[in-house]
């Protein structure tokens, strides 16, 4: 291995750990949507995208 792919492999890891804790934040699962309150299955915390962006922005973490 070069140092282009030594690289490439170390940016490859901080990315899935930098997206893991991205999905470790924020509310916990509660078998309904965050927003509306549909019937979800886990792990899902809304039913859409709609429904996310509109809690994010109420809750301000989104602009």
């Amino acid at each position: 291995m070069d140092e282009a792919d030594l690289t490439a492999e170390r940016l490859e890891r901080e990315m899935a750990r930098l997206l893991q804790l991205r999905r470790d934040s924020g509310p916990a699962p509660t078998g309904a949507c965050l927003w509306c309150g549909e019937k979800l299955a886990h792990p899902l915390r809304w039913c859409d995208e709609d429904c996310r962006d509109d809690w994010e922005r109420h809750h301000g973490n989104h602009p």
